[in-house]
């Protein structure tokens, strides 16, 4: 049984991770904007919304399943898209993470920076719904060519992130000489040493980096991620680029780092089937406002046919419960599978989705709500 099989709690993952991999390279897991108030709001302030409880309810059978974007899900939380996962697992990145999901039966989403094609992915996870994550480009004929891809693949959603159109200021990264992929110089060459099972699987692999765009459009630093971003990602975006891109992909559609329920609106006028919570783990904006507080106002404001996703700061059930009492469809976990991952590869991610799991299995059971479609704000309360 590996360490990370042995966790009790995403925290104990946590710790696992940051014990295996080198200072810069967790700081990029656990590192937010700024001050990080945000990153660390978005945890602490779920434990404002205290629970109350149904008793002597039958709950021999407990369900917890619910949809995402169209597709059933068995659980309410999924996989969310995050960049190079390569970085926190060289030998396989985003395919320890597609097999956990395929093992749980949990849909799947692939950033469009990640660090293994989407045609591996897809043949890693046949099983379950995949979605593909995207940004407005420069150039039209790469998105096309690139959903076009997804679709052939398998992927069955397409995710818009619009909160990304610059890099929030991460102040770790620069702290530590963090790059993707990770360079050894004079800042950093301690940290690899410190870790030299890390960077024998580093250096040992083929190098880290988007790896669906190969130099794409040519240009200085083409091949790494902050080189794609700067050359590719299009800050002159518009809601009509989103109802462009929604037309293109001709099927379930979200906007992802909505933070309003004005954009929620517009995000369902311009084509959108899903509304999507997030600030981005705390990795943009510092200070912004929590998810679990914006997603009754959103939720009321948008017609009862469109899912609203809520992401940001999930490390408990508990969590997962609260978001979807406060009218969340379901629950996207990023930070909560990557510190399986870099703890211990699949079987890290199997952990951190198991715990999730026996948590609200758990929760609902204590709550007295066998059925998680019936679990409504009636029985959270906020904190005076």
């Amino acid at each position: 049984m590996s360490r990370a099989s042995r966790a009790i709690n995403i925290d104990d993952l946590r710790t696992l991770a940051k014990a295996r991999l080198p200072r810069m390279v967790f700081d990029y897991i656990d590192g937010g904007a700024e001050d990080e108030i945000t990153l660390r709001r978005s945890v602490d302030r779920y434990a404002d919304y205290e629970l109350q409880w149904n008793s002597l309810v039958d709950i021999s059978k407990i369900d917890t399943s619910t949809k995402v974007m169209g597709n059933p899900n068995p659980l309410p939380f999924f996989i969310s898209p995050t960049a190079a996962s390569r970085l926190f697992w060289p030998k396989e990145g985003e395919l320890a993470v597609a097999r956990a999901a395929q093992k749980a039966g949990i849909a799947y989403s692939a950033s469009t920076l990640a660090s293994r094609t989407l045609e591996d992915i897809s043949a890693t996870a046949p099983g379950v719904p995949k979605f593909i994550q995207i940004y407005v480009w420069k150039d039209r004929g790469i998105v096309k060519e690139f959903l076009a891809r997804a679709k052939a693949a398998g992927f069955t959603g397409c995710i818009l992130t619009v909160d990304t159109a610059v890099a929030g200021y991460r102040e770790r990264d620069p702290r530590n000489g963090f790059s993707i992929p990770p360079k050894v110089n004079s800042k950093t060459a301690t940290q690899a040493l410190a870790r030299p099972g890390y960077l024998w699987d580093i250096v040992s692999g083929p190098k880290i980096g988007p790896v669906n765009f190969r130099n794409p459009g040519g240009g200085k630093g083409a091949g790494d991620v902050m080189g794609t971003i700067n050359n590719l990602f299009d800050r002159t975006m518009t809601w009509k680029d989103a109802e462009w891109m929604a037309n293109e992909w001709g099927g379930a559609f979200a906007v992802k780092g909505i933070a309003t329920k004005e954009d929620a609106i517009r995000a369902t006028e311009h084509g959108a089937t899903a509304v999507w919570l997030s600030n981005h783990g705390g990795r943009q904006i510092d200070t912004s406002v929590p998810v679990v507080d914006l997603v009754p106002e959103v939720r009321d404001a948008v017609d009862s046919h469109i899912e609203v996703i809520a992401d940001g700061g999930v490390r408990r059930g508990s969590h997962v419960l609260k978001l979807i009492a406060r009218g969340a469809t379901s629950v996207a976990i990023g930070r909560a599978y990557l510190y399986g991952l870099a703890a211990g590869g699949e079987a890290g991610v199997a952990r951190a989705i198991q715990i999730l799991k026996d948590d609200v299995e758990r929760g609902l059971s204590l709550l007295g709500v066998p059925k998680l479609s019936d679990l409504d704000d009636t029985l959270v309360r906020l904190r005076r």
